[in-house]
């Protein structure tokens, strides 16, 4: 059986840890778990620690930390994600899966044809929802490590992006294939409606190469589902003959 296994957003270490209220409210509320049972908790630093609850109330729960263990490494390839900002679950989608698919940074980035606008306090919001996914992502698939999630940027802006491999998603280009293996890798994809040819140019200019993934056309919270996928089945930890 799994071990239930949870982010605590504070430095752990082995011993008795008082969980924060959310945390206690979900082990204790929503998943019914009673003292004895195991649990895994990660910080995002990379190590992993097992132990037991010994009190589980509605508002508090503590745990007893027994074990230290070495945390899922990170991918060799590092990735960061610019992912043209888009509405709300399709954001949500494209920040999760970039996450599980082990990207470590993850930029939403305005441009022309974004359909969204976000200010002051709602963009707070937004990004607090939005690293809220990626660490249930990071729950889910294994990660110790928590990507970075930035605040949405200007293209311009994000176009100064340090990569060894930079490449911007087009219908005619070159395929990924076409590439070298790089350590680093920026991915640019446009937001729903796609990239304008100014802004295309604007990536060109700022050493970012054009790559397709196929023939088709993919919806914008589609498309890094792919390009990661293969970028890690190419250059990354993803193996396809066991």
């Amino acid at each position: 059986m799994r071990i239930p296994r949870f982010f605590i957003d504070s430095s752990l270490t082995l011993g008795a840890h008082v969980l924060p209220e959310a945390s206690a409210h979900y082990i204790s509320r929503v998943l019914r778990l009673a003292a004895g049972a195991s649990v895994q908790l990660f910080d995002g630093s990379g190590r992993e620690y097992r132990g037991e609850l010994v009190e589980v109330g509605k508002k508090q729960v503590t745990v007893e930390l027994n074990e230290a263990l070495p945390g899922l490494p990170e991918p060799g390839l590092r990735i960061h994600l610019g992912q043209g900002l888009s509405r709300g679950e399709r954001m949500d989608w494209a920040i999760q899966k970039a996450t599980e698919l082990g990207a470590v940074e993850i930029t939403p980035i305005i441009t022309e044809r974004c359909e969204v606008r976000l200010k002051d306090e709602r963009a707070d919001k937004r990004l607090a929802h939005w690293r809220q996914i990626a660490v249930s992502a990071c729950e889910q698939c294994g990660r110790s490590v928590i990507p970075t999630i930035h605040p949405p940027s200007p293209l311009q802006e994000w176009l100064a992006v340090e990569a060894e491999l930079k490449l911007v998603l087009h219908p005619v280009a070159e395929p990924l294939s076409a590439h070298r293996r790089p350590a680093t890798l920026a991915f640019l994809i446009g937001p729903e409606g796609g990239l304008n040819n100014a802004e295309v140019e604007q990536a060109r200019g700022a050493g970012f190469q054009p790559a397709r993934l196929g023939p088709r056309v993919l919806r914008t919270e589609t498309a890094p589902v792919v390009a990661l996928s293969i970028a890690q089945q190419l250059w990354g930890d993803f193996q396809l003959d066991g």
